[in-house]
């Protein structure tokens, strides 16, 4: 194969050929701000016509021709410190290369192209205005015609814009401070956004994850079903169980039996505990049923979520290829349109909470590091509201006993003191 400028290849556990963008080390040195990327295993996308290697390239040339002083060559390059120069340094940094999701680069993608291409009264794109020139007045105007869905926006659209300019201002203006203003130089800081109802994340229940998983192997997907009860029993993050963050060498494999689940997110792996010797012998499995399901896989890999691709190769499946299937399946089998992967993680954790788990025992297996986002994921169920309800009315009888018992002493003392001043 035929590989661009700076690409360079790794054979990966797997058998495939992954491609990565890597920056020579003389240009690293010279402080070249193009990051290195990994680029996956599709050569196409990588390193085809129009792939992800020549845009890199592109953005590498530019930076070349202008540190040795020549006209930068790219048509499409923006001019420096325009608000299109500022989000296209934003995409090139460390926090939107190692701290936005894959899954969620084609939204943010989406949204700066929609900030840049609002038009202001003198017909003029905002991409193509200075950073300095956006005041916070002119904040103010550009969420509050995002939020009149004036482009199609609505309140939360128009809430998620602010929050990406406010970050995107703050990483690059760390980065190139001469580029913003002295006085203000975050308008977006402070933008008075309108209330709104927030709405409340869908969580499945234990029932329709079974019923979704049995119909998933009766129907030959197996690995669909099996990614739906993996996020509800050990609470992994539907991208990284698809992703192939759950392998065959973590489950079953230690001194202990255990199955390790890998949160890429955050970095943490937990070891959850599967079965349990009780002192007279007896084995206590804590997750027959989930074994069940992971039994019905075939073991392609090391990933436990493989797809077969012919030939006995096997890879991961794409998030929006996963998706399709759990569609299609779950209207197969007859579950509500909220039925989701993540649906499935966060009725995992809603159950924790219906099992009355301290909030230190309900992380230490959801691996969340602030009780903010642990407390997040667990929804008002009925299931909890009857559990706080008859633990409040049995505090109101416990008292009601209480003052009943108190009072009849006291009636008690006083007929006595009563009887008393009576004999003598």
């Amino acid at each position: 194969m035929k590989l661009p400028r700076h690409i360079i290849t790794k054979i990966l556990s797997s058998g495939e050929t992954a491609f990565y963008y890597n920056v020579p080390t003389k240009y690293r040195k010279m402080k070249c701000p193009v990051p290195n990327e990994a680029l996956g295993t599709d050569y196409a996308k990588a390193c085809g016509e129009g792939g992800r290697a020549e845009t890199i390239n592109g953005l590498f040339d530019e930076w070349d021709d202008a540190r040795r002083g020549l006209p930068v060559s790219g048509i499409e390059a923006p001019r420096i410190g325009t608000v299109d120069w500022l989000f296209r340094e934003y995409r090139q940094s460390k926090a939107y290369t190692e701290k936005v999701a894959v899954r969620s680069r084609k939204n943010y993608e989406w949204a700066m192209r929609e900030v840049c291409d609002t038009l202001t009264k003198r017909g003029d794109r905002v991409g193509g205005r200075p950073i300095k020139s956006i005041s916070p007045l002119g904040a103010d105007k550009l969420y509050d015609r995002f939020a009149a869905g004036e482009k199609g926006a609505r309140l939360r659209t128009a809430e998620k814009m602010v929050l990406l300019c406010r970050k995107a201002w703050r990483v690059v203006h760390r980065l190139h401070p001469a580029e913003f203003a002295n006085d203000v130089p975050n308008p977006w800081i402070g933008v008075t956004m309108q209330t709104r109802v927030k709405l409340t994340k869908h969580a499945v229940n234990r029932e329709q994850v079974y019923a979704f998983a049995q119909g998933c192997v009766a129907r030959g997907e197996p690995e669909c079903g099996a990614a739906a009860v993996i996020c509800f029993e050990w609470l992994q993050r539907p991208e990284n169980v698809i992703g192939g963050h759950i392998k065959w060498t973590g489950y079953r494999t230690g001194p202990k039996p255990t199955i390790r689940i890998e949160h890429h997110k955050t970095g943490a792996v937990i070891d959850h505990p599967l079965e349990e010797r009780l002192p007279d012998g007896t084995i206590v499995k804590f997750y027959e049923d989930a074994e069940a399901v992971l039994a019905k896989l075939t073991r392609r890999g090391i990933p436990v979520i493989l797809r077969e691709v012919g030939d006995g190769m096997a890879k991961p499946y794409s998030f929006s290829g996963m998706q399709k299937i759990v569609q299609r399946m779950r209207k197969e089998i007859g579950l509500p349109a909220s039925f989701t992967l993540d649906a499935c993680r966060h009725g995992g954790m809603t159950e924790l909470e219906e099992a009355e788990l301290t909030e230190g025992q309900g992380r230490a297996l959801s691996a969340h590091r602030t009780r903010e986002s642990y407390a997040g994921y667990a929804k008002r169920t009925e299931a909890r509201m009857l559990s706080a309800t008859r633990k409040r009315h049995a505090h109101a009888l416990a008292n009601q006993i209480a003052t009943a018992v108190q009072n009849a002493v006291g009636d008690n003392v006083q007929n006595e003191k009563s009887d008393s001043a009576k004999s003598a």
